[in-house]
């Protein structure tokens, strides 16, 4: 059971840390340079879900190869 319990607590970090990358990606793209000021925080909320979409993808990702590589060895066996 407490393999369960460290399993979650790496894919929570692993979507927390991608999602920060795509935040701190979708910032240094500057994009708010092209959106009035009037709907700059709703640019903000779009950004931070697409930040939120993009980390969660790339993070299953991740999460889904070093799955898959761990289960080769179960092809050799």
């Amino acid at each position: 059971m407490q393999y369960y319990g460290y399993l979650a607590l790496i894919t929570l970090v692993s979507h927390f840390i991608f999602i920060a990358l795509a935040f701190m990606g979708f910032q240094s793209l500057r994009l708010d340079r092209y959106i009035t000021p009037e709907r700059q925080g709703k640019f903000k909320l779009v950004i931070v879900m697409l930040s939120v979409a993009v980390g969660f993808g790339c993070s299953e990702f991740f999460l889904n190869f070093i799955d898959s590589a761990r289960n080769l060895v179960y092809l050799i066996s």
